[in-house]
């Protein structure tokens, strides 16, 4: 049974850090494309980052390039997703979700999927 499980949201001030994590069970992370979506109250699901199977290429979105890290621990079968200078618009709940293909920016290229962790950003 495939089962993916996000940890390491809260509350933290702008400009400051998280390091959310997406541990996988039930199959081998490192065979599939992970990645992290948000979807902030009102707002539509939107991908934040994807990691590839095999070659490990990253991706990441306009609005997070140069400030989020994603990264894969094959040991622990996890993927960690390293925040920094966090906005008040990076609030969002958080999701990651599993394809064994390739990365995607459409959330409905995605099967598995996380029961997501919160972020919040404010002062």
């Amino acid at each position: 049974q495939v089962q993916l499980v996000e940890s390491g949201g809260g509350l933290v001030q702008p400009g400051g850090s998280l390091r959310l994590s997406c541990a996988a069970s039930g199959f081998n992370l490192g065979y599939y494309a992970i990645a992290w979506f948000r979807q902030a109250p009102g707002k539509e699901r939107e991908g934040v980052s994807c990691i590839s199977p095999r070659d490990g290429s990253t991706s990441y979105a306009d609005s997070v390039k140069a400030r989020f890290t994603i990264s894969r621990d094959n040991a622990k079968n996890t993927v960690y997703l390293q925040m920094n200078s966090l906005k008040p618009e990076d609030t969002a709940v958080y999701y990651c979700a599993a394809d064994p293909l390739r990365c995607s920016w459409s959330r409905y290229d995605f099967g598995s999927w996380g029961q997501g962790t919160q972020v919040t950003v404010s002062s």
